[in-house]
């Protein structure tokens, strides 16, 4: 390879470089790579016990759920626990919009006493008992908060602000098996967590909170099972049960967050849930005929709902087979298959390991070392840069993807030049270099994941890919003839809506819009009767949080 420094040829040999990342972001390879998705998506759907995993929910919520719920998000990289009360609508369809409500978010929720952890790499690596408790811990902490208001508000009340038992509502960003909402059975996890054996998940949350559960004896004093806490002013304060009523993955929790803040019309639905953070998954309704039998004998659904139609579908889209397609079309790069290699779980969630957040960063890092590498000039690389996953996905979207004019000075700073080296080692051309790359990482992934959800969307026929017997020729030709077609009015488009959450989707400069873009070429493109259709990606902002209480609140109405 040519040498990066050399003023010359920078822009020619930089394009080389990253020319495996970016040659197949482009129509035709996208539309047969979204086609591909849809063709593996159906047959893992039908064959895998692994992928297109079933859940409880049959049914949008209607709008109309109340009731107050403790509701937990635990992802990939942070916990939050917080107090949800769903308002409901008017007879009218009205939100109540009380004082208190979030209006910017959703109108008709209320939130409150919500606290965020960011979970530490050695709660990922310990026992599952460690995680659980520490989790434990932190409900605890927003519960004694919670009683220790009442009590400050209304004496009379703070015995039992909550009642007897408090309806826990929550949501888990990892692969799950369901046979009902108040039950789940963790799988391997992934994102770094350790956690490999078949865990009940409901029954590690309530253990570990329970460690902190004080009871009344019969006279009054106080005691409890193991250890009792104090509140702030050191007064003990008694804790209550928690009943689980939902349990869900992040991706279910955020469709049913905007189901329930967005009401479905004639032409416009919440289709599919996305998430794109740390990692990545979707989920979407499905037809019980796409499905492996044993998906669905054991499923108990819940109150009166009709599983006869349709039931939501956890994809889990990036667990190994899920890659066949881009195998096929030879898109992962030497980068991919190294990161992937060296990578907690080599081959568990290839697509991701291409995509998400936890990885973009090293991508990043590999592509610039491999061109860093290349150079001739002899000069010794900085140490802090050959470290794994020294640089994250959080410094390339704050810093590097904002045009920073004193980004080389902050590059200096984190991976400073040997000391047997004199000068700087962030030239302008090595800090040009950093961002063509994490450009190309970035586009790349959004590109990806619009082929995903255009595939997915077409699997279950929400749309519809008729490329499959047309030459990468044809498929232009086949475009420019949509592009000509007589427009559809606009009340006559049909919105689907893809609700998304994810600091990835929602942080990183241009993805959401890079994404956007693709998303609206594909299904134009893809075929005729796609021109009356319009997909929507939509923000389910705290989707996880506030998505774990709609589905407790849903599952309370139904019994």
């Amino acid at each position: 390879m040519e040498n990066l420094a050399s003023s010359d040829h920078d822009e020619a040999t930089i394009r080389k470089l990253l020319l495996p990342l970016t040659w197949r972001v482009n129509e035709n390879d996208l539309l047969q790579l979204a086609q591909k998705f849809s063709e593996t998506y159906r047959l893992l759907a039908k064959t895998s016990t692994e992928h297109f995993l079933t859940t409880p929910v049959t049914i949008l919520p209607t709008g109309k759920e109340r009731g107050k719920f403790l509701s937990i998000d635990v992802g990939g990289t942070n916990l939050r626990v917080g107090f949800i009360e769903l308002l409901g609508e008017d007879e009218n369809g009205s939100p109540l919009c009380v004082p208190g409500a979030l209006a910017s978010n959703v109108p008709k929720i209320r939130r409150s006493h919500e606290k965020a952890w960011p979970i530490e790499e050695h709660l990922k690596m310990d026992q599952a008992e460690d995680l659980f408790v520490w989790i434990g811990e932190c409900i605890a902490e927003v519960i004694t908060d919670a009683l220790e208001e009442a009590s400050s508000v209304d004496f009379a009340c703070a015995e039992a602000p909550f009642g007897e038992e408090l309806p826990l509502g929550i949501t888990f960003s990892f692969p799950m098996n369901q046979t009902s909402m108040s039950e789940a059975t963790l799988m391997p996890m992934g994102k770094g967590f350790a956690i490999t054996s078949d865990l009940n998940l409901g029954k590690m949350l309530l253990a570990g909170y329970g460690r902190h559960v004080q009871e009344r004896s019969t006279n009054g004093e106080l005691h409890n099972a193991e250890k009792t806490s104090s509140n702030k002013k050191g007064k003990p304060s008694e804790l209550p049960n928690l009943r689980i009523a939902a349990i869900t993955n992040d991706t279910v929790a955020t469709f049913a967050s905007l189901a329930y803040a967005v009401r479905s019309t004639a032409n416009s639905r919440v289709a599919m849930g996305l998430i794109v953070g740390t990692g990545t998954n979707a989920t979407v309704p499905m037809s019980l005929d796409y499905l492996h039998p044993a998906k669905i004998e054991e499923l108990i659904f819940p109150g009166n709902a009709d599983p006869k139609k349709t039931v939501v579908i956890n994809t889990e889209w990036t667990i190994r087979g899920t890659d066949a397609p881009l195998v096929d079309l030879g898109i992962k790069t030497k980068w991919d298959l190294e990161l992937d290699r060296n990578s907690e779980a080599p081959g568990f969630q290839p697509f991701e390991y291409m995509t998400a957040g936890r990885y973009l960063g090293e991508i990043v890092r590999l592509v610039l070392l491999d061109a860093l590498s290349s150079e001739n000039d002899g000069i010794e690389l900085p140490a802090a840069l050959k470290q794994k996953n020294s640089i994250s996905t959080r410094f390339l979207s704050t810093v590097v993807a904002r045009a920073n004019k004193k980004l080389d000075v902050k590059l200096e700073a984190l991976f400073p030049a040997p000391s047997s080296q004199s000068g700087i080692f962030w030239t302008e051309e090595r800090t040009n270099l950093l961002r063509a790359i994490a450009r190309a990482v970035q586009v790349r992934s959004s590109a990806l994941i619009a082929a995903a959800i255009v595939g997915l969307l077409d699997c279950v026929k929400d749309i519809q890919l008729n490329i499959s017997k047309l030459a990468g020729s044809d498929l232009v030709g086949n475009a420019k003839q949509n592009g000509n077609r007589d427009l559809h009015a606009e009340h006559d488009m049909e919105e689907l809506v893809v609700a998304y959450a994810g600091g990835t989707i929602s942080q990183y400069p241009n993805w959401l819009e890079t994404c956007q873009n693709w998303i609206d070429v594909l299904v134009r493109k893809g075929s005729v009767p796609n021109q009356s259709k319009r997909v929507v990606l939509r923000e389910a902002l705290d989707g996880g949080i506030i998505g774990a209480a709609v589905l407790a609140g849903m599952t309370d109405s139904a019994a």
